[in-house]
């Protein structure tokens, strides 16, 4: 039964009994997260032989532990590039996180300009497009430089494009767009091939507008026998004359170990030589070694999709167990609605308009931490006080059944309070 068709005093029946075990949560004195996108503690075990790839009796192949080769070793080079669907000639391997990628390029576009133009940060104000609910940590990166964010909706095929194609062809200073084309954060969605295709053709008022491609999530599917298919946008840029308005980035990140893995940036050869001839000066190698030991970890590309398959046999449940929570906490209710994935690393949740402070405090009161009510919109600002990211993979599972049984709890809580206060 919808809730919003109880009485009065059957939702006050109702939240009564949804407090006393609201209550018992508080007893228990937990301290459970499901707030970011972390391995778990079982999949960065199963990751543990990466770091016997190398040792002193390796036979390293003539300077790779001296300093040359900035664009990084040929080996995963080619991995990366298989990864991606493009050509190896178009990589430049970098340290860690892609996101020091992403970082580095906005610096060289707001410093240098775009292939020779104007410098963005001698335009005043610039904007970036930024499809929502979106990653937290692309809008920080904004901020931080000052640009104006501009929100794009999302629906299941992507960014709305009638607004995004309005919007760039009529503003030179709006300059990019983020997105996480495949299993989207926080969405879990993967961008339509007509999505693909409108970004790469659309007009753009500004000739140096980037699309900054972060393609984290390439080959994080959950399930073999029903993984989403994302459009190469190499093809589709190329398909259209507009072969250099991307930059695409992935990492090993959420493959081998956060913060000590290697990350990638590609780019058509008119951007590649300008990425290049800025980051000489910034460093004269990244760590070979490590690209070397993630090159003869992962082998190749049908190696390194095993290795995610066993990532995804961990995974998998985690999610399954959430989405089997909120079906049978929420179902039927009217109060909420979800995401279900087939990959990725998040569920978006979203509850009654008004009510999703709410439920983050209460969250936190009861010991359990999850994403910032606001995080996935730039500012922090959700006009609606609606979305809520869950992230399943860190906690164990045992963890993870309490954690859903709690979140569950405090969205009853939050929403039947609502409900009545305006019956009221």
């Amino acid at each position: 039964m919808l809730l919003k068709d109880m009485s009065v005093n059957e939702l006050e029946n109702v939240l009564n009994d949804e407090k006393k075990k609201y209550d018992d949560f508080k007893k228990d004195g937990l301290k459970l997260d499901i707030s970011r996108g972390k391995p778990s503690k079982d999949q960065l075990e199963l990751v543990m032989p990466l770091l016997d790839e190398v040792t002193s009796d390796t036979k390293f192949p003539d300077g790779y532990r001296n300093y040359g080769m900035l664009e990084g070793i040929s080996e995963l080079k080619k991995i990366f590039a298989d990864i991606l669907e493009t050509d190896p000639e178009s990589i430049i391997i970098g340290g860690s996180s892609s996101l020091n990628l992403m970082y580095d390029q906005i610096q060289r576009c707001m410093q240098f300009g775009v292939l020779g133009g104007k410098p963005w940060n001698k335009y005043g104000k610039i904007k970036f497009l930024c499809p929502v609910p979106g990653y937290d940590r692309h809008f920080a990166i904004t901020e931080h430089f000052g640009i104006e964010m501009i929100a794009v909706p999302m629906d299941e095929h992507g960014p709305i494009m009638d607004i995004v194609e309005t919007l760039v062809k009529e503003d030179e200073t709006i300059k990019g767009i983020w997105c996480v084309p495949k299993y989207s954060n926080p969405t879990g969605i993967t961008y339509s091939d007509e999505v693909v295709d409108r970004l790469a053709s659309m007009e753009t008022k500004a000739d140096d507008f980037r699309i900054f491609w972060d393609n984290a999530y390439v080959i994080h599917d959950l399930y073999d026998d029903k993984s989403d298919s994302l459009k190469n946008i190499f093809t589709a840029l190329r398909e259209f004359g507009n072969e250099d308005r991307a930059y695409v980035f992935t990492s090993t990140a959420k493959i081998t170990f956060p913060g000590a893995g290697v990350s990638c940036i590609a780019a058509s050869e008119n951007n590649k030589k300008d990425i290049l001839s800025h980051m000489q000066f910034q460093t004269i190698c990244n760590n070979k070694i490590v690209q070397y030991m993630h090159a003869l970890y992962l082998k190749d590309l049908d190696n390194t999709k095993y290795i995610m398959r066993r990532h995804a046999e961990i995974s998998r449940p985690k999610f399954e167990a959430v989405l089997a929570s909120l079906r049978c906490g929420l179902d039927g209710l009217g109060i909420a609605d979800w995401t279900e994935p087939n990959g990725g690393y998040f569920i978006s949740f979203n509850v009654l308009d008004g009510c999703a402070k709410k439920v983050w405090t209460l969250c936190k009161e009861a010991g359990l931490t999850i994403t910032t009510a606001g995080a996935t919109y730039p500012y922090g600002i959700d006009d609606r006080d609606a979305n809520i990211r869950i992230a399943p993979t860190f906690t164990t599972s045992a963890e993870l059944d309490v954690a859903c049984e709690l979140f569950v709890c405090c969205v009853k809580i939050a929403c039947i309070e609502k409900l009545l206060f305006e019956k009221k």
